[in-house]
């Protein structure tokens, strides 16, 4: 029993050296290969149009968070952001947002589910209210990438890990 507390306490001290959201860089100064050895490899990269280089770091499904580092055209940091909030989400517009735009904001989704019946596919991003609420929230969109539908839900899988 003790070795495995002793095991447990190891890995909180060895894991203490990785920051989840970027804490500890500098806006300005920190370089993208400085957050990358800070937050560990990103999911993805994207260029935006405003030539900026955009790297996204999920913590799904349980940290329920995505943060975005953006850089400049040198690699230097210009912010981090978590992308998975209230904010963010009212951004895209059924019938007028793309799958791509959607990607572009909130980043790689945690699960993608696919209706051939209805011949949809949707994205799912779990996240966290303020209140703490445990939420999901989808994005279904047609075959020419045009989100159909957006919207949070209850987390069935949360409500069933904690009934």
């Amino acid at each position: 029993m003790i070795q495995r507390h002793l095991a447990i306490a190891c890995l909180f001290v060895l894991t203490g050296c990785a920051s989840y959201d970027g804490r500890g860089l500098a806006v300005g100064q920190s370089t993208e290969s400085q957050v990358e050895s800070l937050m560990g490899p990103s999911a993805d990269t994207r260029r935006g149009r405003d030539g900026d280089t955009y790297r996204y770091y999920p913590r799904l499904p349980y940290g329920r968070a995505t943060y975005v580092a953006r850089f400049d055209g040198n690699g230097k940091l210009k912010a981090i952001e978590q992308r998975l909030q209230e904010e963010t989400f009212s951004a895209i517009k059924p019938g007028i947002t793309t799958v791509d735009e959607v990607r572009f904001l909130l980043g790689p989704p945690s699960r993608v589910v696919k209706f051939p019946r209805m011949g949809r596919e949707s994205l799912e991003y779990p996240w966290r209210a303020r209140n703490g609420v445990e939420l999901l929230f989808v994005v279904q969109y047609s075959p020419d990438g045009i989100v159909r539908e957006a919207q949070s839900i209850d987390d069935p899988e949360f409500q069933l890990r904690y009934e």
